[in-house]
């Protein structure tokens, strides 16, 4: 589904992204995992279009993205503190994103609203919501749209047990339905419930990328938080 190669950003004298190369494969849940200032987000960014590369090439479904942003209409994205106009209701926030994305929301995933309970929550102002409501919010309109590729950034931030679990689920029965995920957490047994495939980021470099179970074999880790300690501890060494 994107296709990275040989990447580059840097901001200022700092090199946030060094010549990645990645590939995220449709039909499946990929973790971008590295320690803070890794370029996780910068990398998130760039496959949004929020940001252009120096150099090196990033293609959507084999087509170049250089500029156009037709591609993003087929992508959720759940950021991880999401900015919404206070003074709306919850529903109005969904119908003026529904306006705004135009003719190409003939299909409404509300899937989320029931199993979240938001029914009468959506009547209220964002701004007299709690915070774990607004992460629900936040869901909703990731998946509304019913979009090929979801990015989710730390998606169960500030929900509850019952709430995450929801959200979890969400996500199994999308991806076994076809959707693409790209998720980033610093909970890695989160991680580890809902990957196929993990990149890890260090020093704006891909140190590892490929399916979870390689990534353990690789390291004789049992677990995803033990194999990149591994990774980190043995370049350190190096």
């Amino acid at each position: 589904m994107i296709g990275i190669g040989d990447l580059g950003k840097g901001f200022g004298r700092s090199e946030v992204l060094r010549s990645i190369d990645l590939e995220i494969r449709r039909g499946r849940v990929t973790a971008i995992v590295g320690p803070n200032a890794a370029g996780k987000t910068t990398l998130l960014k760039m496959i949004l279009g929020l940001t252009r590369p120096d150099r090196g090439e990033l293609t959507f479904d084999g087509v170049r993205v250089n500029g156009d942003p037709a591609y993003r209409s087929r992508i959720g994205y759940m950021p991880q503190s999401p900015r919404f106009p206070d003074h709306l209701t919850g529903n109005e926030l969904i119908a003026l994103m529904t306006d705004l994305r135009g003719p190409t929301t003939s299909t409404l995933d509300r899937e989320l609203i029931d199993q979240f309970g938001l029914a009468r929550e959506l009547d209220k102002p964002l701004r007299t919501l709690s915070g774990g409501t607004r992460q629900k919010v936040n869901a909703v309109l990731a998946f509304l749209f019913d979009p090929e590729l979801l990015i989710l950034d730390e998606p169960t931030a500030g929900l509850d047990p019952v709430a995450s679990g929801v959200l979890k689920n969400k996500i199994a029965r999308s991806r076994t339905a076809g959707k693409t995920f790209i998720l980033t957490s610093h909970i890695m047994s989160e991680l580890e419930e809902l990957a196929d495939d993990v990149a890890f980021l260090l020093d704006g470099r891909v140190q590892f990328v490929g399916a979870l179970h390689d990534l353990k074999v690789h390291t004789r880790e049992f677990t995803l938080e033990r194999a990149v300690a591994s990774i980190m501890t043995s370049m350190e060494a190096a």
